[in-house]
């Protein structure tokens, strides 16, 4: 029997996961678990990268994060998931790897001037921020993960870390695959105000919230900007609200809904009213086994230990090819 293709991702702790999060990432996960041998990791270390002032909530964070990682349908049965810093190895092959890395590789990585723009904010003039494609070459690489799923966005972080895995080999020796980006299709999913869905712009719906919360938010969306009045067609091409439609609800609906609001048979409130009513229906599976795990929380903390401990035991096998290569 031919073995699973290895993937690994991560997310980092920085508080709940939203839509976004969900169908950028999540949902491919969980279809992954069927077809691959699954690592997903917690990556609190990279948190620090723009969150060292405060440190506070990351311990938190690491355990919202699991609840919504097992409420979406990851499970330890099919995937090890587990917490970065707690596999003390990371920390060993970042070390050495910053050794062999040239700066310039870190310097034109388009996230690092992106985020530098995006979080002016906050002071990121760190080695931490700059060299933080390397904990991620080490995070991957340790794993020796054949594929990292990815948004086109990551793409040139996996090969930043394909360099990083090229010239170790090179250097000392084939220990690792050079990792390959798995193109994740993702459906539009912004915020109310039409922006990227981000905790950072406070326009997201998280996976945690309320029903009531969700309506509430839903009814600030915004929609097709030039219909003025109920009377007056709609374009729902141009519409972030029938965008939802067409993930949450059935075909007969988003059928309706482009007739009604094309010929001005429906008003964008009650529109609204009716995506809210399908998300809200399409999340209660999630919010019941969250429930489920909040009530279970040593479950969730027992998830996390045995998952780490699976993961520990291939960073130590790893680790010691790479000190047998490196002579130390």
């Amino acid at each position: 029997m031919t073995p699973k293709k290895r993937i690994l991702s991560g997310m980092r702790p920085t508080g709940p996961l939203h839509l976004g999060n969900l169908h950028g990432a999540l949902a491919n996960w969980v279809r992954m678990q069927e077809e691959y041998d699954c690592f997903f990791f917690i990556a609190d270390w990279h948190a620090l990268t723009s969150d060292y002032e405060d440190t506070s909530r990351i311990s938190g964070y690491r355990r919202e994060l699991m609840l919504d990682w097992l409420s979406v349908g990851l499970t330890p049965e099919k995937s090890t998931m587990f917490v970065q810093s707690l596999i003390k190895e990371h920390a060993e092959l970042y070390l050495i790897l910053s050794m062999i890395t040239p700066v310039p590789w870190l310097e034109r990585n388009p996230t690092y001037k992106d985020q530098i723009v995006q979080l002016s904010n906050k002071d990121l003039s760190t080695f931490g921020f700059l060299g933080y494609p390397v904990l991620q070459a080490a995070d991957i690489i340790m794993y020796k993960a054949q594929g990292v799923p990815v948004g086109a966005d990551q793409v040139p972080h996996v090969e930043i870390t394909r360099e990083i895995a090229r010239r170790f080999n090179y250097l000392y020796g084939k220990v690792f695959p050079e990792p390959d980006a798995i193109l994740t299709p993702t459906p539009k999913v912004l915020g109310w105000d039409r922006r990227k869905m981000s905790k950072s712009y406070d326009n997201a719906i998280y996976l945690s919230e309320s029903p009531e919360d969700i309506r509430k938010k839903a009814a600030r969306y915004i929609t097709d900007p030039a219909r003025m009045r109920k009377s007056d067609p709609g374009n729902p091409d141009v519409c972030n609200v029938f965008d939802y439609h067409k993930i949450y609800s059935d075909p007969d609906t988003v059928e309706d809904v482009d007739h009604k609001c094309r010929n001005a048979l429906r008003g964008c409130v009650e529109c609204k009213k009716i995506m809210a009513d399908r998300l809200v229906a399409y999340l209660e599976p999630i919010r019941e086994k969250r429930r489920y795990y909040e009530e279970n929380m040593d479950r969730v903390d027992e998830i996390i230990a045995t998952g780490s401990d699976l993961a520990r035991q291939v960073a130590e096998k790893t680790m010691a090819e790479v000190r047998s290569v490196l002579k130390i």
